[in-house]
């Protein structure tokens, strides 16, 4: 009989796959189903099923397991500590993923599958991409992004991994992970002790809490202005308007939150204005996408 911490089904597991973390994910998703007219609904829910319930909860669960925080992590302000259960319940959720990937061809479900193994060697021990600042943050900033994206198309229309070589998809799944490139740091920016007591050298640590800041107002900028102008270059140019309003609250929050780390960066580079960000911009994001998937 398996000692008690073994068992998959026990609370702390389930909480560490942070479900309703895949939210902060999907504007990737919505974007790459608005870059594609051959989509069936049957490949739609069930890439989205795929990736929100199943591969990215594996990945949060292994990344928890491996990293062993005692403080707060995105989703979670109070972890508890993880057991053996959690391993072996996000290994099953892993599986499921690549079951599900299996209906829809062999191209999505290698991509599936390289997206997960990479997302184990981010934490993994033997590896661990997280150590290495600029590594991890591109690593990061490709796969949830621009992979991501190019998956999701695979997905969608059932299609092979030719078409990765379509230039007219690379262009939009780089914006993406410029998005990534900017907001990726800022996940980081309240978890720098725990980082520093595990020798995780981490971007966010690199630059220090402000230059955290300053780093990723770049990265939006360059994102920002990147879809500005591929919106213009396939003649689209009536979403600039509504891009450029929902992207307002995420600004106006970003600058608001930077404004008061200015003044004490130790009390408000915290979790808690971190997952607001998450939450204003993956709202924001979510509904531009939408918006621009219908009104096409």
């Amino acid at each position: 009989m398996l000692p008690r911490n073994t068992i998959m089904f026990k609370k702390s597991s389930w909480e560490h796959l942070r479900i309703p973390f895949s939210y902060y994910l999907m504007p990737v998703f919505w974007f790459g189903l608005s870059s594609t007219t051959q989509a069936s609904i049957d490949n739609i829910v069930t890439v989205g099923i795929i990736l929100h319930l199943f591969l990215y909860p594996s990945s949060n669960g292994y990344n928890s397991y491996y990293d062993k925080d005692e403080k707060s992590i995105g989703g979670l302000k109070n972890p508890k500590k993880v057991t053996i259960g959690l391993y072996y319940l996000s290994l099953t959720f892993f599986g499921l993923s690549l079951i599900g990937a299996l209906f829809i061809n062999v191209a999505f479900f290698l991509m599936v599958l390289l997206y997960g193994l990479v997302s184990m060697a981010y934490s993994h021990p033997s590896v661990r991409l997280k150590k290495y600042p600029y590594l991890s943050w591109l690593t990061a900033g490709v796969f949830q992004g621009a992979f991501t994206f190019l998956m999701c198309l695979i997905g969608f229309e059932a299609g092979g991994l030719d078409l990765l070589l379509q230039t007219d998809l690379l262009l939009p799944a780089l914006f993406t992970t410029l998005l990534l490139l900017g907001s990726y740091p800022l996940t980081q920016v309240y978890q720098h002790e725990e980082d520093l007591k595990r020798g995780d050298i981490t971007l966010s640590l690199k630059l220090g809490k402000i230059g955290t800041f300053y780093f990723a107002s770049i990265w939006f900028l360059v994102a920002g202005m990147a879809f500005l102008w591929y919106f213009i270059s396939i003649g689209q140019s009536w979403a600039i308007p509504w891009f450029l309003g929902a992207t307002i609250p995420l600004v106006v929050y970003f600058i608001y939150w930077f404004s008061l780390v200015l003044k004490d960066q130790n009390q408000y580079a915290n979790h808690t204005m971190a997952m607001t960000m998450n939450k204003v911009s993956s709202t924001c994001l979510n509904f531009f996408f939408i918006y621009y998937f219908f009104a096409q």
